[in-house]
């Protein structure tokens, strides 16, 4: 039982993994952002490329 009860007092590993989530949900803020972006900057990139031409 002390055992259980060390175990929910522990807040060691509580730091680590709040950086985590942390780090993942900018991920997928970065990653959503690049596929939006990168779908204008395409679309741009081949109607400079067809101006120059």
């Amino acid at each position: 039982m002390t055992n259980i009860k060390r175990f929910f007092k522990d807040e060691s590993g509580a730091t680590a993994i709040e950086y985590g989530l942390l780090v993942a949900l900018i991920s997928i803020a970065a990653i959503a952002g690049f596929d939006l972006l990168g779908a204008n900057l395409l679309t741009n990139f081949t109607n400079s490329a067809a101006e120059l031409i």
